[in-house]
């Protein structure tokens, strides 16, 4: 989802978290982390009080957004396929 938002441009942290929605402040920041120790995302620090703060992704990060958008396109053609099948496998366990 961080990937997916970023591909829209460069967000703040309160931007990132009100647009993914239900993620916790401590899970966006881990998860900010690890895309910037990968070399997807670049946080920017900006000289203010109190300091302002912006992600953006990498050239690497750039990288992921068709991959993105064809996984979200099969994901929107397959879905009625998708429940279908998890309703038959939830049939099969309960019996």
């Amino acid at each position: 989802m961080v990937i997916y938002v970023l591909s829209h441009g460069t967000k703040r942290h309160s931007e990132l978290q009100r647009e993914i929605g239900d993620v916790s402040q401590r899970m966006l920041t881990r998860t900010l982390r690890d895309l910037e120790r990968n070399g997807l995302v670049v946080r920017n620090v900006y000289p203010a009080v109190p300091p302002m703060v912006e992600y953006s992704l990498t050239p690497l990060g750039e990288t992921l957004i068709e991959p993105l958008r064809s996984l979200c396109q099969w994901s929107m053609e397959h879905f009625h396929e998708v429940e279908a099948a998890r309703e038959s496998g939830n049939s099969e366990i309960s019996k």
